[in-house]
């Protein structure tokens, strides 16, 4: 069988013509729209991957504000549980001074209402006592009371301790002013010269005496110069006698 060389060098140029045509018009239009929708894909995957990206990190910043947030709403609760403990042992304090200065005040108010009722109430047995004392005397004996405390502050004058007529005596040659004699009562002239006499006696003092009349004396005469006194009173009496009303009503309680 003869090969026609013809038709097959025609069927070649034919064929290579077709393929051209076929890769011209239609391989490398697929080609080029397969890499364009590779290209369009890897873009999409791509921004996947950046939008993937961008929100895991968003949400490590947000996860990382919860916890701060948290931890800064616990702190602030920790701050204020403390501030009110503060506060509470603040006030507690505050309220502790207060009552304690009002508890003073009280006993304070109190022992000077006690102490004030304790001197009205010696002011009124010294003045009940002179006024007994002093008619019992003008009863029984014609004597005044004046009279006989002004005798027994003589009395007490004349059995004073040597120390004490030393003591007089130099602060009497050490001082300008003459010896004071304090009384609860006026002295009349003529017991004025009887202590004065005692005096001259006792302490060897030729000086005038000075007499004045002193509401804290509590039915007593005292003599004193520099610091020095010889005094007598019912005082000692009285202050006994409340002592022993004291410790009977302690004893009743």
């Amino acid at each position: 069988m003869l090969i026609d060389w013809f038709t097959v060098i025609a069927e070649l140029v034919n064929f290579l013509i077709l393929v051209w045509l076929l890769k011209r018009f239609l391989y490398e239009p697929v080609l080029k729209a397969i890499d364009e929708r590779e290209k369009k894909i890897a873009s999409e995957l791509q921004h996947a991957a950046d939008v993937e990206k961008e929100a895991e990190s968003r949400l490590i910043e947000l996860q990382r504000k919860n916890e701060a947030f948290d931890n800064a709403h616990t702190q602030m609760i920790k701050d204020a549980e403390q501030e009110a403990v503060e506060e509470k042992r603040t006030l507690l304090n505050e309220a502790h001074r207060e009552y304690d200065a009002l508890r003073m005040r009280l006993q304070e108010t109190l022992k000077h209402e006690e102490t004030s009722l304790e001197s009205r109430v010696t002011d009124r047995i010294s003045a009940e006592v002179f006024s007994i004392a002093r008619k019992v005397l003008q009863d029984l004996s014609g004597s005044s009371l004046e009279a006989q405390i002004a005798d027994v502050f003589c009395q007490r004058l004349r059995e004073s301790d040597p120390e004490d007529v030393a003591a007089m005596k130099d602060a009497v040659s050490r001082k300008s002013l003459n010896p004071l004699v304090r009384s609860t009562f006026p002295l009349s002239s003529s017991l004025q010269e009887r202590i004065q006499a005692v005096v001259r006696d006792v302490f060897s003092i030729d000086t005038q005496l000075r007499f004045e009349e002193g509401d804290d004396m509590v039915g007593g005469i005292e003599l004193s110069m520099n610091g020095h006194s010889v005094s007598w009173s019912v005082r000692s009496y009285l202050d006994s006698l409340e002592k022993m009303t004291a410790e009977l009503l302690e004893g009743a309680e």
